[in-house]
């Protein structure tokens, strides 16, 4: 619960200390981290009559109204804050900004204010997007700049950064914890973000960041993305992963108007584990157990559906329209796992996804490059296999193999060309560029270091208990280093003369570049299981594979007017 507990926890407090009707006014940052942590009903519990936001708001006078304001402490906010308060349309002005406001800004809202109509300005420190209970993200815009070095273009990477540094920032001061800095060796842009997240920590507002000193003080690993290309690549198996990777997720909802015939409520469904006891029971199982779950779900409902139609007296009529709501929920929440479990089954029956899977995993968990070329090759030639199923098996080949065996890698590249138009083989090039062996940190593939090697030959000797969800991503083992003490300073060292004494009990990673919910699972199942050690994940966005190819591209299309990389 830790950070959905926090980010609702300021919002709670925004709205009810402020009594009578409101209008919440958020900005298109705000308006997800508060859509992730209280729904709509709940808003209206608060008192919360009207949602807008301050880049487009109406220019009708509601002096009846308390204007709660929730935003980032951007200069463009400021800025809209500052003509509306020169003109106020509401009685009172509460406002309320998710960082550390800078003193000219508050110096622009003081004199701002002629008609004071402001009754308080705080700093509640819930600018991150708490999707899950151990899960934040930042839903970055510009995601691909981290694949650049900073002199390519040094505003956008300055602003990444910025962004960067003040959601981390945020978590920690929503945490009321300092931590220790680490950062991947090989990353610059890692390197960068660790520098001035110490700098803001230990310096500029160190006595903000004051707290109370634990006995051994949390830890901050920041890694990149290219570190792990393999997990992005990957087709899904679990509920969650698999919706984002099939049909996509957006701050826990799904659009399914592009789903056949839907019924207009089910256009835009919720999909959250704090809002959906199914979900939350669902989320981290393998395809095959969902759908049995999905089963019994529909027999259940079809029961209480039969019990509600043997309606012979009056108090039969009075139960059945005081269990009505709860049997409007239970109807929509059965449609909408029904509906997503039947278009995902499409999809996989019609993009062959089991057969172009088990290759996907052959190539992450297993050596075997000659049977590997085979199946890709397979793969390729078959033309039920769509295009871009045959770009990530090729990356996936390239990552593994690029070293290994460079003329059959050639001929998959030569296959791949001549198979779409679209997809040139330069992308796969550029991805061996930004994440081949040359580049990477830690041992993706198990296969360097002795300890993984026998770790692996064990897990293969054991057999797998499901072919489609047996690979495991970096993420996992940097987790059981840190927790055994073996994350290896050389790799990535600690900021400043910060040193860890002992096993840290608060751990928050973050990938720049994006994380996935694959690793989301594997963290909330960590946690579950080890109980000394919790650990938080965030990064810049959620990747999918779409997702993950599309930055690949914007930051080829960029190379290649830059000629910078």
């Amino acid at each position: 619960m830790v950070l959905i507990s926090v980010a609702r926890d300021y919002i709670g407090r925004m709205l009810q200390d402020i009594s009578g009707m409101k209008v919440l006014v958020l900005d298109s940052h705000t308006v997800s981290i508060v859509s992730v942590v209280y729904s709509q009903s709940q808003l209206l519990q608060k008192e919360v009559f009207l949602v807008e936001l301050v880049d487009s708001m109406s220019k009708e006078s509601m002096t009846h109204l308390k204007a709660v304001y929730f935003l980032r402490p951007t200069s463009g906010n400021i800025q809209h804050l500052r003509r509306q308060l020169a003109n106020p349309r509401f009685g009172e002005y509460h406002l309320f900004f998710s960082n550390i406001l800078k003193v000219n800004q508050i110096q622009v809202l003081a004199d701002s204010d002629e008609q004071e109509v402001v009754q308080q300005v705080q700093e509640f420190y819930a600018d991150f997007v708490a999707i899950d209970p151990y899960h934040f993200t930042l839903n970055m815009n510009m995601n691909h700049i981290y694949m650049f070095p900073a002199v390519v273009d040094p505003p956008s990477s300055q602003s990444f950064c910025d962004r960067t540094v003040d959601a981390i920032a945020a978590v920690f001061l929503a945490l009321k914890r300092r931590p220790v800095i680490r950062y991947q060796r090989t990353s610059d842009i890692a390197k960068k973000i660790a520098q001035e997240t110490a700098k803001l920590m230990y310096e500029q507002e160190s006595g903000l960041f004051d707290f109370r000193r634990t006995e051994i003080s949390p830890l901050l690993l920041v890694i990149d993305r290219r570190d792990d290309p393999v997990t992005p690549l990957l087709n899904q198996w679990t509920y969650q992963a698999m919706v984002h990777e099939l049909i996509g997720i957006q701050d826990n909802k799904v659009d399914l108007r592009n789903i056949g015939k839907v019924a207009k409520d089910q256009q835009e469904v919720v999909l959250s584990s704090e809002q959906d006891l199914f979900f939350k029971a669902n989320m981290y199982e393998n395809f095959g157990d969902l759908g049995m779950n999905i089963k019994r779900m529909v027999d259940e409902f079809q029961q209480i559906a039969k019990s509600n139609q043997n309606i012979q007296t009056i108090e039969d009529m009075a139960k059945f329209v005081d269990n009505y709501p709860e049997y409007r929920k239970m109807q929509g929440n059965v449609s909408k796992h029904v509906t997503m479990v039947t278009e995902m089954s499409r999809i996989v029956e019609e993009r062959k996804l089991m057969l172009v899977s088990q290759t996907e995993q052959e190539l992450a968990c297993n050596g075997g490059q000659v049977a590997a070329f085979e199946a890709v090759t397979n793969l390729l030639n078959n033309e039920g296999v769509s295009d871009v199923d045959c770009l990530r098996l090729v990356m996936l080949y390239a990552l593994r193999y690029e070293k290994e065996s460079p003329v059959q890698l050639m001929q998959l590249f030569n296959k791949l060309a001549s198979r779409s138009a679209k997809y040139k083989s330069g992308l796969v090039q550029f991805l061996l560029k930004q994440a081949g062996v040359d580049k990477r940190t830690g041992d993706l593939y198990g296969n360097r270091d002795l300890l993984n090697i026998a770790r692996n030959m064990a897990r293969g000797l054991k057999g797998v208990e499901n072919v489609y969800t047996q690979h495991q991503p970096l993420l996992f083992q940097t987790m059981e280093n840190i927790t055994k003490g073996r994350l290896r300073d050389v790799d990535y060292p600690f900021i400043g003369n910060h040193f860890q004494q002992g096993r840290p009990q608060e751990v928050v990673i973050f990938i720049i570049g994006g994380t996935t919910y694959e690793e989301a699972r594997t963290v909330a199942l960590y946690n579950a299981a080890n109980s000394g050690t919790r650990f938080i994940l965030g990064g810049t966005v959620v990747l999918n594979s779409k997702r993950f190819l599309r930055d690949l591209e914007e930051a080829q299309k960029m190379a290649r007017s830059n000629n910078a990389l």
